[in-house]
Parts: structure tokens; C-alpha cells; sequence
């Protein structure tokens, strides 16, 4: 009995009669053969046409079809060697459903703005399904991790009324009459939760408006926020580092055809595995002057910054205490030195900067009160925040990881343009 199959179940119906729906990669011809390559969405596989097998008509239609024309093949699957995945199908009948014309990505070589304005097509190229499916593995790792070690899901509001991250970069909006904002992260939300339930996250998207068109900015990108209640900078550092252990070496065992499709140099992601090196943020500073770099001390690290301490070490690097100066509202100071927050920055290897931002927060009331208030930010809008310290305050600390990045990282890409479906860019709100 003829089956609907899917490329990646091939190996499951050697010697069977199959039905397989997609859309036409590549062809080729070798006179009385046509091999079509036909992708599903879970793979590609040849198919191979012969005139001694099939009616003259669809040895015909070959000739006619296109690149992403869709269309159903039925035949037999065998198994092969040589072909891409092991296994081929020997057609039996093809039923075109459309033709396409002038298929507008061809297998000459784009420009990054021609193939960001036609995103919705590119992403069906090899490449970009690769990164897909690897961004798919990743997120399934995140929760897995979470899920497993007794965290609860928590979600989240995309509207909220008052920064987290500073003013400067919320995405305003008009909310019945009253200003509201895109959120920047869900942290507040989840110090909330973490005083109810001890161990959650929350995973959605976040909205900056930097003005920023470097490789490693979106306006619009997704994280994972951990919160942890009777929890200290140690802790979550240490949940840090096996968390991201966890992902790449999930993503190293379940996408090597993906990772391999994209070229990537495995070696490098092999070697993380705990321990990560430690840097406090002073000897972050020496170390950029010992390589020559300018900076003044007392400033947070910029991209170039970044990506020479990251270069120095094979694993991620856990850079701590930065000046509470550069750091949130909410970052709890160090009681050996005021001048330095409890924080941590885990700047990826490979030159790949920031993917993880972390910290203790300030669990004392009077304190953050002051701390708001320096910051010029409204108490009105922190009220239900400063709640958390007037009942039953507990030190608690929590984390974010950037999904992109950590794409991006993974996969070995230049931007992060490539690491989500349809980014949102500075000048880019299309397709």
C-alpha cells in the first residue's frame, strides 16, 4: 500500500511505494534520466525519472518543471549510497500542483539586501533551514533544562508601564489613553513569581529601540530569564555555566547534518564543558590593556571590547562585579566594594560578545527606592515591584539569554539577521 512519507522517514520504507509531497531544489538530466532533487521541509532526496519507466508525458513535464515548482512524486524508495540522505526514489508518476516562473533567488550570488527583502523565500534554501532547525534544537534544550531541574514556566507581559533596562530604548505606545511599552525583559515580572512558586522562567520576545546596525543588534529578539529565589551571584553563575553546556552539547548530538550543512568547525564547540574561566571585571580591564586596547575604566565593554576578552579563552567567559554605575537599578551592590554590582556578563568565544546578562538583585526596600530614584525613574510605576521587598523579601537572583547570539554562536554566523525567521532591524521592518 502506497504511504505518505516525509524525506527524513525515508529509511523507514526501504523497498516500498511511497508518496512524497514537496517543492523541486535543483534537476539535472543525463539524457533518458532526470534527477530531481525535492525537498520537504524535513530533508531532500533524489528523485529519479526514467523514460524507460514512467509515461512519455511526465518524462515530459521534467523538462518543463522549475525551481520551487510543488509537486507529488510517487515511487519506490532505494537505497543508495550516493545520493544526499542514502536513499532515493525510483518515480513511478509525478503530479505537478503549480509551475513557478521566474523564481526570483537563483543559484547565482545575492546581496544581503536583495535576499533580506525576499526572507520569506529565503529561508527555504539549505542554509537557512539549517539555522532553523538548529534554533528549533536550541529552544527544546532551554526548556528541557529548565523544565527538568524544577522550574516553573511563567509568562510574562509583552505591555508594561514602566523601563527595565533604562528609557532610552523602549518602543512606546498608545494603550487606551495612557503611554505603555514594548517589554524589555520579563525580570521584574519573574522576581514576582519567583517569591510564589521559588524556581521559574519565562521565555518570549523582547523589543529594544537601539539605534544600533551592528551584527549583534535586533529590535526584536527572544529570551529565556531564569529567577530564583534564595539565590545569590554564585548560584546562578554556576546555573549558568551548565546551562550552557546543556544547549550546545544537545545541539552537537541532535543537528551534526545541520551543523555540517553550515560548515561549522565543530572542534570549538566540543571543548565547552565546565569549568568556564572567572574574570572579574578589573582583570577584564587588564587584559584589554595588555593587548593594547584603549579603554577608560569605569565604562562597560563595547562589541570590540567584547570580542578581544572573549578571544583570550576556547570556553565562554564569566566576566562579574562590573561598576554598578553601568548596571541596571535593580543590580544589588557588592558588600566589599559599593562601587561594583553583583553581575555577571557571559561573553560567548569566537568573538560572538554578550549572550548571557545576569545578576542579584537588590532584596533590601529602602535601598531600592534610593536606587529608582537615582536613576530618575518614576516610584509610582514600581509600587507592585517594591512589594516584593516590603513582604517577605529573600535574596534572589536570575539571569537572560539571548536566543539569537546564542544562534548565531552556535552556527558559527557573521550576523544575527540570519538567526531568526524574519528579524527586525534598525531599518528593516519587512517581510
Amino acid at each position: 500500500m502506497r504511504k505518505k512519507v516525509y524525506v527524513k522517514d525515508l529509511h523507514l520504507h526501504e523497498d516500498k511505494e511511497v508518496t512524497l509531497q514537496g517543492w523541486l531544489y535543483n534537476k539535472r538530466s543525463s539524457g533518458k534520466l532526470w534527477f530531481l532533487l525535492v525537498r520537504d521541509g524535513t530533508g531532500i532526496v533524489q528523485c529519479v525519472v526514467s523514460k524507460a519507466d514512467v509515461p512519455e508525458e511526465t518524462f515530459q513535464w521534467c523538462e518543463k518543471l522549475t525551481q520551487e515548482s510543488s509537486l507529488t512524486v510517487v515511487g519506490k524508495t532505494i537505497r543508495e549510497a550516493r545520493a544526499p540522505g542514502g536513499y532515493e526514489i525510483q518515480v513511478k508518476s509525478i503530479a505537478v500542483h503549480q509551475l513557478v516562473e521566474n523564481y526570483p533567488i537563483t543559484p547565482k550570488p545575492h546581496g544581503p539586501v536583495f535576499l533580506m527583502d525576499h526572507r520569506h523565500l529565503w529561508i527555504r534554501s539549505v542554509k537557512q533551514t539549517a539555522i532553523l532547525k538548529i534554533r528549533h534544537e536550541i529552544i527544546r534544550a532551554i526548556r528541557d533544562f529548565f523544565d527538568s531541574r524544577g522550574f516553573v514556566l511563567v509568562d510574562a507581559p509583552i505591555f508594561t508601564p514602566s523601563a527595565c533596562e533604562g528609557t532610552t530604548t523602549l518602543f512606546e505606545t498608545n494603550y487606551f489613553g495612557e503611554k505603555a511599552y514594548l517589554t524589555q525583559s520579563g525580570q521584574l515580572y519573574m522576581e514576582a513569581a519567583a517569591m510564589a512558586l521559588g524556581k521559574v522562567y519565562c521565555f518570549g520576545p523582547t523589543f529594544r529601540a537601539e539605534k544600533s546596525k551592528t551584527r549583534r543588534h535586533l529590535t526584536e529578539f527572544w529570551m529565556v530569564e531564569p529567577e530564583i529565589a534564595y539565590a545569590e551571584l554564585e548560584d546562578i553563575m554556576a546555573l549558568a555555566e551548565e546551562f550552557i553546556a546543556y544547549i550546545v552539547q544537545r545541539v552537537l548530538e541532535n543537528k551534526k547534518e545541520e551543523l555540517a550543512q553550515l560548515e561549522r568547525d565543530t572542534a570549538p564547540l566540543e571543548k565547552i564543558v565546565p569549568p568556564f574561566p572567572r574574570l572579574h571585571y578589573d582583570q577584564a580591564v587588564e587584559l584589554l590593556k595588555k593587548k593594547g586596547i584603549p579603554f577608560e575604566y569605569g565604562n562597560d565593554f563595547g562589541g570590540t571590547d567584547e570580542t578581544v576578552i572573549s578571544n583570550a579563552f576556547e570556553k565562554p567567559v564569566m566576566v562579574h562585579r562590573y561598576p554598578a554605575q553601568v548596571k541596571a537599578f535593580y543590580m544589588k551592590r557588592d558588600p566589599e566594594d559599593p562601587t561594583k554590582a553583583l553581575c555577571v556578563d557571559i561573553l560567548a568565544p569566537e568573538g560572538k560578545g554578550e549572550i548571557i546578562g545576569g545578576g542579584q538583585r537588590e532584596d533590601d526596600y529602602e535601598t531600592l527606592v534610593q536606587r529608582i530614584q537615582e536613576h530618575r525613574l518614576p516610584l509610582s510605576a514600581f509600587e507592585w515591584y517594591l512589594d516584593l521587598r516590603r513582604y517577605g523579601t529573600v535574596p534572589h537572583a536570575g539571569f537572560g539569554l539571548g536566543i539569537e547570539r546564542t544562534v548565531g554562536w552556535i552556527c558559527g554566523l557573521s550576523h544575527v539577521r540570519e538567526t531568526i525567521p524574519f528579524p527586525r532591524m534598525l531599518y528593516r521592518l519587512t517581510p
